[in-house]
């Protein structure tokens, strides 16, 4: 009998994957009223650049996403197409220009039926989060390509948090009811993912005022899961927001070449 080894058995080669195609959708028809009067939240200015074209880059950097779908104010779309088309975008991504509608909610129904077939995941995003990393998108694409119906990045709360009885009226104090555990609790960002079959049934089933697309799906009864979010991540609503994604951007250009 021969005392030389066995030679090593070859590695079971890993199955290969599905291809499964990604589209995102901002909605960006709101008005932004709380950064004051003007321009659109969306088409206000950063580092000289729209906010809407940093957020259509932000998903765009995702090799995963082949498509972005820009829901317009509903008589601008002809503007923001100009003006996306005034801008360089990666050329691998298509970007398609809707009109939306009056609330947040109706303008992603309205992006998500313009999707062409052929698209099995569908990421949300907000305009107003122009500084996503991409990392964070494509953590939320493996996670929806790894079976999870809805997926949204979030970041544990550094503040104490105060459940209240509303005040009567603007200005008057408000009772503490309760104070969460924030260990449990998280702060959610953009972009959302999903299974594109579940989200086109939510949008069609659920029809309550919602902040987001995640909590449609809750309605369903299915889960949403988690995956870390990002810090600079957040959403430009106050002026305050704006020279904060001002400086990020800035130290982005400095360190990395952005």
């Amino acid at each position: 009998m021969s005392d030389d080894p066995l030679p090593p058995s070859s590695p079971t080669p890993a199955p290969d994957r599905p291809t499964v195609r990604t589209a995102a959708v901002i909605p960006a028809a709101g008005r932004g009223v709380r950064l004051g009067p003007g321009a659109p939240k969306a088409l206000r200015a950063l580092g000289g650049t729209p906010m809407l074209v940093h957020a259509v880059r932000a998903m765009a950097d995702s090799r995963a996403v082949s498509l972005v779908v820009v829901v317009a104010p509903p008589d601008g779309a002809g503007e923001v197409k100009s003006l996306l088309d005034a801008h360089a975008l990666p050329e691998r991504t298509d970007v398609l220009v809707v009109p939306g509608g009056e609330s947040r909610q109706e303008s992603v129904k309205l992006g998500l039926d313009a999707l062409p077939e052929g698209y099995d995941i569908v990421l949300v995003h907000d305009a107003a989060r122009p500084l996503v990393p991409v990392d964070t998108v494509d953590a939320v694409i493996e996670a929806v390509r790894d079976g999870a119906p809805a997926v949204v990045p979030a970041l544990p709360l550094a503040d104490t948090v105060k459940q209240v009885e509303p005040a009567a009226a603007p200005g008057e104090p408000e009772p503490v009811v309760a104070t969460p555990d924030r260990s449990t609790l998280r702060a959610v960002q953009t972009p959302q993912g999903f299974d594109r079959a579940t989200l086109v049934r939510a949008h069609g089933t659920v029809t309550d005022d919602v902040t987001d697309d995640a909590s449609m799906v809750e309605q369903l009864g299915l889960t949403v899961v988690t995956v870390p979010g990002h810090e600079e991540a957040f959403k430009v609503t106050r002026p305050l927001d704006l020279v904060l994604a001002e400086a990020v951007l800035a130290r982005r250009r400095l360190n990395d070449g952005f």
